[in-house]
């Protein structure tokens, strides 16, 4: 049996506002925009660029047995990736999302430029409620690895 990682839900505080940034700015694929249930929430979907695993904003939506309500912004570390860092970062920068310069780990941390080994390159930004997003430079495209 498989188990594939395919919807990861993201706190925001304005659906519309974060669905913009998201849709208009990063790029992503609006899948659903709706209201399941009258009187019940409503549930935004939406996927990167060529990505299987997809998003979720979600607003009024009953909370999930035994899982506590994630405070908008708290969530960090989700991480793209792409086969070219430069140009993912001016497509970004071109939609006008704030980015860190492209950075690499070296023997001291974080520093500025391409790394030099496969894997690692990477750029930072965040969403309009402070949730953190990484952007890896991969060696191949997803389905060549």
């Amino acid at each position: 049996m498989e188990w594939t990682l395919e919807v990861i839900a993201v706190p925001v505080t304005d659906l519309d506002r974060a669905k913009a940034f998201y849709v208009d700015r990063c790029g992503f694929r609006a899948e659903i925009d709706a209201s399941f249930f009258e009187g019940v929430g409503r549930f935004v979907q939406l996927t990167p660029p060529g990505s299987r695993c997809s998003i979720v904003l979600e607003s009024g939506m009953p909370q999930a047995p035994g899982q506590p309500r994630a405070a908008p912004g708290s969530l960090q570390g989700l991480q793209l990736c792409v086969t070219d860092i430069e140009k993912a970062r001016a497509e970004l920068v071109g939609r006008g999302v704030e980015v860190s310069p492209v950075l690499h780990v070296g023997a001291s941390g974080w520093a500025e430029g391409r790394g030099g080994e496969s894997w690692n390159s990477f750029l930072f930004f965040q969403d309009p409620d402070g949730n953190g997003w990484a952007v890896q430079e991969a060696p191949a495209p997803l389905a060549q690895r």
